[in-house]
């Protein structure tokens, strides 16, 4: 793959990323009766849903912005640590592929992005 192929698919699976992550973010943000209503289904407690929605965000911004590597390892990582919880989570309970694939595309698409990206945003 070019260095030019491997930037423009950095850029495309990040954004993409980014998006899912922000978009879940503000969901999460707004605690809207379903959110409130899976979050607790999960075993999770409501106050949850803030400190994700929160987390989420500051994850984009850094995944985002440039410079500050370790910053962007920590934010990969908690995409990581929150998706794969939030997958397993919903298997343990039982819940449909509908409800589990969700957290397996955006952590795909952390993994990805973490793979894929440019030499001056690793470590």
């Amino acid at each position: 793959m070019s260095e030019k192929t491997k930037k423009i698919a950095y850029w495309f699976f990040t954004l993409w990323l980014s998006l899912g992550m922000v978009s879940t973010a503000i969901v999460q943000l707004m605690k809207l009766p379903e959110e409130v209503e899976k979050i607790n289904q999960l075993g999770y407690p409501t106050y949850f849903l803030t400190l994700l929605g929160i987390w989420k965000l500051l994850g984009v911004v850094a995944v985002l912005v440039p410079k500050f590597v370790l910053l962007k390892e920590w934010a990969y990582a908690g995409f990581f640590f929150a998706m794969s919880g939030a997958a397993i989570s919903h298997i343990v309970c039982g819940h449909p592929i509908g409800e589990i694939f969700p957290s397996v595309l955006l952590l795909a698409l952390t993994v990805v992005s973490w793979y894929l990206r440019p030499t001056n945003r690793r470590m």
